[in-house]
């Protein structure tokens, strides 16, 4: 990812309580350019904001804790409180002030200990008037976990989730098949199956092609799901592959639980990228994939 000049990028923003009227205030009416255009009155475009500068489609934010940055589906937002407490806002939709950070869990517990992301926040929030919650690191990964869990369940309830071996493999023999998931707890030999089918059905027989193992139990899927025996999940929709690999590897990134697998069929899908088939693992790399839920 090509990284913006400006060292501040992206470290703050603040979500309005409500959007703002269609056409009215800064953001409607016709531009100052607009309204003098075809006279040259010599007055410069404004400049963009910093935070408004982006990646593709999705605005680029930075890790208060790493200084690294990257697009917002790939970060956690912090939302601060009116009662002053930090709370995990995965969804970013927490109206206020928010700071964004990209680390794993460990991570953020030696900055916690070390007072590393309180001074972080003091610095992002330009204030130190708030509480940070020993489990907060507990508090990010089960939001983390019921959102990518809440993602496959609305998925499911569309109708773009395959469950059962047999209809998935049938799918992914015929080159249907954009993403392969297996329980925690599934058996090795029907992983290997489903594996080998969608390797054949993308014409890539001898390659690291196959499915993730989530860190999910058969049960815990079939919750999330509303269906029965949930064993292995399926996606042949290329942008329901997309949305869920984004909540996927948001979830498995923090938890530290990034394993070599390959999940999705192209490197724009899947928890992660796979550089030597084009197919998208888990390989510690950020998958170039774009979220198409906006959050602002």
């Amino acid at each position: 990812m090509r990284n913006p000049p400006d060292e501040t990028l992206g470290a703050t923003d603040n979500l309005p309580s409500s959007p703002p009227a269609s056409g009215r205030g800064p953001r409607g009416g016709r531009s100052a350019s607009a309204k003098n255009k075809g006279g040259n009155t010599g007055e410069r475009e404004p400049t963009p904001s910093p935070s408004r500068m982006r990646e593709g489609n999705e605005p680029v934010r930075k890790c208060i804790l790493s200084g690294e940055r990257d697009v917002r589906p790939h970060l956690v937002r912090l939302a601060l409180a009116p009662d002053g407490q930090i709370h995990p806002d995965v969804r970013a939709k927490a109206p206020g002030r928010g700071a964004w950070i990209g680390v794993t869990r460990l991570e953020l517990e030696a900055a916690i200990k070390k007072g590393k992301l309180k001074g972080a926040l003091a610095r992002a929030f330009k204030t130190g008037e708030f509480t940070i919650a020993p489990e907060l690191p507990a508090m990010i990964e089960s939001a983390l976990e019921r959102n990518a869990l809440d993602r496959l369940g609305l998925e499911s309830r569309s109708g773009t989730v395959l469950i059962g071996s047999d209809r998935i493999e049938q799918n992914a023999r015929s080159g249907k098949l954009k993403a392969l998931y297996h329980a925690s707890d599934a058996a090795e030999d029907g992983n290997r199956k489903l594996d080998q089918a969608w390797r054949i059905g993308n014409d890539v027989e001898g390659s690291g092609l196959r499915g993730l193992a989530l860190p999910a139990s058969r049960t815990i899927l079939a919750l999330a799901l509303g269906r029965e025996n949930v064993v292995h999940i399926g996606l042949t929709d290329r942008a329901a592959a997309k949305r869920v690999s984004e909540a996927l590897d948001r979830w498995l990134h923090f938890i530290g639980s990034e394993p070599s697998s390959v999940s999705c069929e192209t490197a724009s899908q899947g928890a992660s990228a796979s550089q030597n088939i084009g197919a998208s693992g888990s390989t510690g790399q950020r998958p170039a994939v774009d979220m198409t839920e906006e959050f602002e």
